[in-house]
């Protein structure tokens, strides 16, 4: 007897609701299922401030689908500073006006909901045990349960830091600029929101866990004070517009991606540190590398034919890891507290900088 669907996805997120639109564009019968039993979304959708900084990549991938949100803030220039005088400036290349794009969270994920209500090819469910089908998607993120049912072995190292997130409101318009301080073991991130005149900033702090801890227990006012501190004394005052969001960070992969009928994608199949905002990016790249090796089947192949998910990992892999690197590397350099590191990699950011190849190579991995 044949399966009920032709692929089922384990997991209602950005990159599962983005997958089941990209394959019901081939006529497959999908089943769209919510978090499996133990698993989890990070972070949790009722406390959501996160925006989501997406390349060209992305934004291409979306309006295919007829779901770029009708709300975004584009980003036209970053400013990088280390913690001794070292900088970075990345502006879009000629020809373009956008490094990237600020994207809600919420805003996204109900635009998909929505092109999703009209995917007739799409059936959504609730339980996701048993779902008969030829392949079996693992979208739940980095706390899958999916994945350790199949004996997958989560290669995790994680960091000795937390990422804090909230909504900031400054005195000043942001320009659409996007701005981010390596201050010793902290990364701090203002990334430009609510449109392109907006003053709304989103907050992106990776801090050493004791750190996160201390100002987890600060009131609004004591918290607001201690971004302001962090950033330059020039920097328009800020106020605190939301709860504090906070979670553990780690790079992670898992050492299989794909099996007989079944697949990983996004963060059930890696994560990397937010620092460089690449997280969805990598994520909605997998979902259509995965789309893309099931529309190039012979057609006497399943959706689930192992020799045919193996050139997705294969693709993919190198990819990821290729960004998990350089993430992780940025990370442990601007971790030492050690002078001649500080010079070092504050010498490295001008170098960099003051380096039009290196800065334009660096740039187009980022815009995808």
């Amino acid at each position: 007897m044949s399966p009920e669907f032709d692929v089922c996805i384990r997991g209602d997120g950005v990159v599962g609701r983005s997958l089941a639109l990209l394959l019901a564009r081939q006529r497959l019968r999908v089943a769209l299922c919510a978090f499996a039993p133990g698993a989890t979304a990070e972070p949790p959708k009722a406390l959501d401030v996160r925006a989501y900084a997406l390349n060209h990549a992305s934004r291409k991938l979306l309006e295919s689908l007829r779901v770029w949100p009708g709300e975004v803030t584009p980003v036209g220039a970053m400013q990088v500073w280390g913690d001794e005088g070292g900088r970075i400036d990345f502006r879009a290349p000629p020809g373009q006006q956008e490094l990237a794009w600020l994207v809600e969270a919420e805003a996204l994920q109900e635009t998909l909901g929505q092109a999703l209500r009209f995917a007739p090819e799409v059936h959504r469910l609730d339980r996701t045990d048993d779902v008969p089908a030829k392949l079996t998607v693992i979208c739940e993120g980095r706390s899958s349960s999916s994945r350790k049912q199949l004996g997958v072995n989560w290669q995790a190292r994680p960091y000795a830091q937390t990422a804090l997130a909230a909504r900031l409101l400054s005195d000043e318009p942001h320009g659409g600029v996007a701005r981010q301080w390596f201050c010793g073991p902290d990364i701090l991130a203002l990334l430009p929101t609510g449109g392109p005149q907006g003053r709304e900033l989103a907050l992106v702090w990776s801090v050493p866990i004791s750190r996160g801890q201390e100002l987890l227990k600060l009131g609004r006012a004591d918290f607001t004070r201690s971004v302001q501190d962090a950033v330059p004394a020039d920097l328009a005052p800020l106020s605190l517009q939301s709860e504090v969001m906070a979670w553990p960070l780690q790079w992670a992969q898992a050492d299989r991606w794909v099996g007989p009928g079944w697949a990983l994608a996004g963060d059930a199949a890696h994560t990397v540190h937010p620092l460089a905002g690449q997280g969805l990016n990598l994520g909605l790249a997998d979902a259509q590398a995965l789309t893309q090796v099931l529309a190039e089947r012979a057609y006497w192949r399943d959706p689930g034919d192992l020799r045919l998910l193996r050139r997705y990992e294969r693709q993919r892999k190198a990819d990821v890891l290729a960004m998990g690197l350089l993430t992780d590397g940025l990370q442990g350099l601007f971790s030492h507290t050690d002078a001649r590191w500080q010079a070092l990699r504050n010498w490295g950011m001008n170098a960099v900088g003051g380096t039009p190849l290196i800065k334009s190579w660096l740039m187009r991995q980022a815009m995808g």
